[in-house]
């Protein structure tokens, strides 16, 4: 660890200023013991006189305050070492539920006195923990973490009254004492025995328990879902159900009654996929239900995400020794205790805190995670302890795997289209599909090829490493030099693949095209060779089509966070040209890659007898790799550019592809061009690949209709196009099980019809005044970042002055699921959001009980909409619109009655609402249009109404 001057402080936590901050207010506790409460400029003065305070969430209190970052005794450090891998609202008040305190009020001047309290508390945890094993290296890491400069450091060491017995850098080294994954002889396929109807009855009423509320629609649904666990009858013609299950049916239990006993009957996995990782989290806390014995649902149950969501031990072991990854000591000394406390390596929505990243920046996360496809598999000295390969060997046996809609459609692709990557016995053939709605876009993402900038970059970075940067990226020969040296064969091929390689865009490519720095002139027609980097003159043409097609093209639209979009056709010609060139550049690259895959493949068969384990598997994950990383990617690329030379389509045909150009400016400057191609409809890739070759597919969702129309039989009918039930040869069963909430007593829906649209001002007056009528427990919905943030920035005064805490998507230091976090908590806190929070909030209760919708969410009209409206509308481009705003209206309307008790409003502030667009809000719900005043009044009746009830009761 580096070391430092440590900065000022106090003798001890209890001798700290104490600080606490929320929009609009903040209170100070002096050494001296007075406390100075009001606006942030109130603070900030004497703030600046005194020693680091204690505080909760330093990025969240400096921006709060307004005032650059400074030394701080942030408590959630200390919570971060004492108790890693434990769940914490990054809050005061959090942090006084998790010690079982009394809730201090949301005046920050009622919460700054707990904070000394706080510390001393998890230091005495410290205290009584330090003779355990989790806690052996603690204090070397203190030690290490003290001379970098950490505040906390000398009360650590003081609760652990120890000397340091290890160098700090030997503490860091976490890899050497995880444990190894062991190896298991493969299983054999499962049997195909079925699950009967009654039988998931039964096990579903065991799981709930004897003292559980009967609930005739959990037990129904989980009838319905056994018919995806009969018995496949021919090849390639799955059993498929939908299964809508309004809210409050309880259906993840529903599934999970017969998807277990099948499971355990047949000695096979299912794959329950989700789309939200809030939903990945909450189908693992069911599963304590169904597996109450923690380690028997370790062995029987598994999440998996992507390899890029895993802490990478060798990017670790990099950081730990400076070898260029640039992540602070102490974030490296954090993650090292959590290493040893975490259940699955998890980074990003497992069991380190989301507000981990918070603290340390997302660069700081990414950087120890395996974001570029850089993993060496079995060359890497930590294969054996790696998280992810724990994880996918965890999953070969268990019967339950939570996996995510991403994952789950990219491995049948790899699996299918290469054959690699598992036998095909292992495959699993019943799947689980989650918020099915969501089936569509995560396709659409799955099955899409982009080639731009930023990917023919990236894989430059992945076949030649780091070029001269401070990056730790190896390179293909770091790779695989080992397997090929000596071997003149391969060693050729690897030369060659990467003197091709350097066809691709070189460093500082982004900088050069927004500069408008054109490539070598050069006969992109007839030269073989081309310019000197045939890449860059093909984003270089791509880049000059868009700006001409543009329009007002002067104003650029990406600086405001706006992609440009054009139409591939009509092709300027020396896209064609450059285009041309750019794929004879790629074959180059292509052939010996692929040569090397193949002689390396070779080699486990010619040299069987002499190959040890290690080098076997070396060779094969090389060989997975190289499909995967490159030569699936060159594939796609190549189909690209010579499809360019092809005459486009004829007007009124249906295409089997949408393909685009797209102009947007990089997060760190830059420009970014790239050719898009989608499918027109991406649930056929998502049925060939993945639903035809499994046995029973079940896919669920509480909004799989579309009921405005008025014909039952046309709503099932667009569901299913929508999941591509029409690709496969056996009908889907359907079912439908209905929300057990009396939605017309618990909720009522207010359609304003007197705010202007645009007008920023009076959007702000409408939610502070709804806000405010509701007390809190409000969750504010936006179709755009811009405008979520303009109105936050008048709202957040007004809220903060009658102590209603207000938080922010886009706006706060906290990710999402932190954001929600804290409002769950915070009774009458209110948050604000876009798209992740219209359908990934789950608040039961008072915490949710107003939802506020800025305006209409109709889809957005880019060109892909565009396209599919026109040819997967049926004919009806409008009513297609409509169904995606009415699906979108039922999502946000979900979020607000999840319990028998919760009573809720919804609030639209959008006049132009259509009455066609009525049918999303459930059967019998009040529904009036009004103005805002009668809104507000009715709002507060309604919700007083409701306190009133809940009181008697």
């Amino acid at each position: 660890m580096s070391q430092s001057s440590p900065p000022p402080r106090a003798s001890s936590p209890r001798q700290s200023p104490a600080l606490v901050a929320v929009e609009g207010r903040a209170a100070l506790l002096t050494p001296a013991g007075e406390i100075i409460a009001g606006p942030p400029a109130a603070i900030t003065g004497p703030l600046a006189a005194l020693p680091p305070p204690l505080l909760v969430h330093a990025p969240a209190v400096w921006r709060r305050l307004g005032i650059r970052p400074r030394p701080a005794l942030d408590l959630l450090e200390l919570f971060a070492f004492v108790h890693p891998a434990r769940a914490l609202v990054p809050t005061p008040r959090g942090l006084a539920g998790f010690f079982d305190q009394p809730t201090p009020g949301a005046d920050p001047a009622e919460q700054v006195g707990q904070l000394a309290g706080f510390a001393a508390s998890l230091l005495a945890d410290l205290a009584r923990a330090r003779r355990l094993p989790q806690n052996r290296d603690a204090a070397a890491l203190a030690a290490g973490l003290g001379r970098a400069g950490w505040g906390w450091a000398e009360a650590v060491l003081a609760a652990l009254d120890e000397p340091a017995a290890l160098p700090s850098a030997e503490a860091l080294a976490v890899w050497r004492r995880l444990p190894e994954w062991p190896e298991t002889a493969p299983l054999p396929p499962p049997s195909a025995h079925p699950v009967g109807a009654a039988e998931a009855r039964r096990r579903l009423a065991e799981i709930l328990g004897a003292k559980a509320e009967a609930r005739p629609g959990q037990s129904d649904y989980a009838a319905a879902a056994t018919e995806a666990f009969a018995p496949r009858a021919e090849r390639g013609a799955p059993h498929l159900v939908l299964a809508e299950a309004g809210t409050g049916t309880g259906k993840t239990l529903g599934y999970l009654a017969p998807a277990s006993l099948w499971a355990q009957r047949n000695q096979g996995p299912v794959w329950i996929s989700t789309f939200t990782r809030h939903l990945q989290r909450q189908i693992e806390g069911e599963l304590a239900r169904l597996y109450p014995d923690p380690a028997a649902r370790r062995q029987l149950s598994v999440v998996r995400k992507g390899r890029e969501n895993y802490l990478c031990l060798l990017n670790f072991q990099d950081a730990a020794q400076g070898m260029g990854l640039t992540v602070p000591p102490l974030a490296l000394g954090l993650i090292a205790r959590w290493a040893l406390a975490t259940q699955d390596g998890d980074i990003q929505g497992g069991d380190l805190p989301g507000w981990f990243a918070e603290l340390f920046g997302q660069g700081a996360i990414l950087a120890l995670a395996d974001r570029r496809g850089e993993c060496i598999h079995a060359a890497c000295a930590h294969w054996r302890r790696c998280f992810v390969e724990h994880a996918i060997r965890r999953a070969e046996s268990a019967e339950l795997v939570i996996a995510n809609h991403a994952l789950v459609m990219n491995q049948a692709a790899h699996f299918w289209n290469w054959g690699e990557g598992a036998e095909e016995s292992a495959v699993p053939t019943r799947y689980v599909f989650d918020e099915g709605h969501h089936l569509f876009d995560a396709a659409d993402a799955a099955f899409a090829a982009v080639l731009s900038g930023v990917e023919a970059a990236e894989l430059r970075r992945w076949l030649l490493g780091a070029e001269g940067s401070r990056s730790r990226a190896r390179g293909l020969r770091a790779r695989v030099g080992e397997l090929v040296a000596g071997l003149a064969p391969l060693e050729a091929a690897l030369e060659a693949a990467l003197i091709a390689a350097r066809a691709l865009p070189a460093p500082g490519w982004a900088g050069r095209l927004a500069g408008g720095e054109g490539p070598e002139s050069g006969d992109l027609a007839g030269d073989p060779i081309g310019p000197a980097n045939p890449a860059e003159a093909f984003f270089h043409a791509l880049n000059r089509q868009i700006l001409a097609r543009t329009p007002g093209a002067e104003r650029p639209p990406e600086s405001a966070g706006m992609p440009r979009e054009v139409d591939l056709h009509p092709l300027d010609p020396a896209v064609i040209a450059a285009a041309a060139a750019l794929e004879r550049a790629l074959a180059r690259l292509a052939a010996p890659l692929a040569a090397l895959r193949t002689r390396l493949q070779a080699r486990l068969e010619d040299a069987a007898e002499t190959l040890d384990s290690a080098t076997r598997n070396r060779i094969a994950a090389a060989c997975r790799t190289l499909g995967r990383r490159a030569l699936e990617r060159l594939t796609a690329w190549r189909e690209m550019l010579a499809a360019l030379a092809e005459p486009p389509p004829a007007p009124g045909t249906r295409p089997r592809f949408i393909t685009f150009l797209r102009r947007e400016t990089l997060p760190g400057g830059g420009i970014e061009v790239g050719l898009h191609r989608h499918w027109l409809d991406p649930t056929e890739p998502f049925a060939a690949t993945l639903a035809a070759p499994a046995h029973g597919v079940l896919i669920t969702s509480a909004t799989l209709r579309d009921e405005g129309a008025g014909d039952p039989v046309a709503a099932w009918e667009a569901a299913e196009a929508r999941v591509g039930a029409g690709y496969l040869p056996r009908p889907a069963v359907r079912a439908a099980l209905p929300s057990p909430f009396d939605y017309a007593a618990q909720t009522r829906v207010f359609i304003v019809d007197d705010i202007a649209g645009g007008d920023i001002a009076a959007l702000a007056g409408a939610f502070r005044a709804l806000f405010l009528a509701a007390r809190g427990g409000a969750l504010g919905l936006f179709t755009a970042i811009g405008r979520l943030r303009a109105v936050h920035a008048r709202l957040a005064p007004a809220l903060a002055a009658a102590g209603i805490p207000l938080y922010a998507q886009h706006v706060d230091a906290m990710h999402n699921a932190t954001l929600v976090d804290i409002f769950r908590a915070e009774e009458e806190s209110c948050l604000l959001g876009t798209d992740a929070m219209r359908d990934g909030v789950d608040v039961p209760g008072r915490a949710l009980r107003l939802v506020v919708f800025e305006r209409v969410p109709w889809p957005r009209p880019d060109i892909l909409h565009r396209e599919r409206r026109i040819h997967l509308s049926g004919g009806a481009p409008g009513a297609y619109d409509d169904r995606l705003a009415r699906l979108r209206l039922r999502q946000a309307f979900g979020r607000l009655i999840r319990s028998d008790g919760d009573r809720g409003v919804f609030v639209l502030l959008d006049r132009r609402l259509p009455t066609r667009l009525y049918p999303a809000f459930p059967e019998g719900v009040p529904i009036q249009r009004t103005g805002l005043a009668a809104a507000v009044a009715a709002t507060a009746a309604f919700l007083s109404e409701g306190v009133a009830e809940a009181a008697k009761k």
